[in-house]
């Protein structure tokens, strides 16, 4: 197992992905955080099942998502005995924001999520997600229930 490979430098990553979607980092520096081949991700409305995937999955969240904001709550890392990747389950607190053309104002959501992610360390031993599950989301209270 290499050694960057730990529960810290997976967390490490998490907080940086994260901190990319909420700033809407160009595409190019959210596809580090991945793998090439392989990648798999299970949105709620999308399935990205290769980079372009991720491609129309990220423009349209940059386009729909605004004044975002990932919280960690728990983060549960098992890395498998031979090193080759690690189980994660996530539970982060989302907040954003959506407007349609023509309305008033926008929507606020705030959502508690379960993720399911799968974590495999890169020839140089840095984590990359490999897989990405929504398991579920509840909306906290003042939250709009629908995007």
């Amino acid at each position: 197992m290499s050694e960057s490979f730990n529960e810290s430098e997976i967390r490490a990553m998490a907080v940086r992905w994260y901190a990319g979607l909420d700033s809407h980092q160009p595409e190019v520096d959210m596809l580090k955080f991945l793998v090439t081949e392989g990648l798999e991700q299970q949105w709620p409305d999308y399935h990205v099942q290769n980079l372009a995937d991720f491609e129309g999955w990220y423009q349209r969240a940059l386009r729909t998502f605004f004044d975002e904001q990932h919280t960690l709550k728990e983060f549960n890392v098992t890395i498998s005995a031979d090193g080759s990747k690690a189980d994660v389950k996530v539970f982060v607190n989302w907040k954003a924001r959506t407007w349609t053309a023509v309305d008033a104002k926008s929507n606020f959501l705030n959502l508690d999520i379960h993720q399911t992610w799968v974590v495999v360390p890169s020839e140089r031993g840095a984590p990359l997600i490999k897989f990405i599950r929504f398991d579920d989301g509840t909306p906290v209270e003042g939250s709009a229930t629908t995007l």
